[in-house]
């Protein structure tokens, strides 16, 4: 499965939700297997973001419902990216690499 990472920014009435019931967290992350999305870590930071989650889902399509089911709750804002093991990424890049050889370009004499 693809990992993903999901940025979160609580709006007012989220703030106000996770005050009065801090449970909430890990129903909504039950909430997402539900929807075919796992929760592989999670954290809560400081700066511009409340949560940052490291997630698996099987595809884009999974992850791009799941964030906007969440999102249209009203209680989150959710930035999600797709990440890519370096390993993968790697890989990919000298594939191509030997796809699209660099031509060697021939030098101008000066005079």
């Amino acid at each position: 499965m693809a990992k993903y990472i999901m940025m979160s920014v609580l709006t007012d009435e989220g703030r106000r939700t996770m005050k009065m019931k801090p449970e909430r967290i890990q129903e909504v992350n039950k909430e997402m297997e539900k929807m075919g999305v796992k929760v592989i870590t999670q954290y809560a930071v400081i700066g511009l973001y409340d949560f940052i989650n490291i997630v698996e889902a099987p595809d884009n399509e999974t992850i791009t419902r799941v964030s906007t089911e969440l999102g249209a709750r009203g209680t989150v804002h959710i930035t999600t990216l797709a990440a890519i093991p370096i390993t993968d990424f790697e890989k990919q890049l000298a594939k191509n690499a030997k796809k699209n050889p660099k031509k060697k370009s021939k030098k101008k004499k000066s005079n």
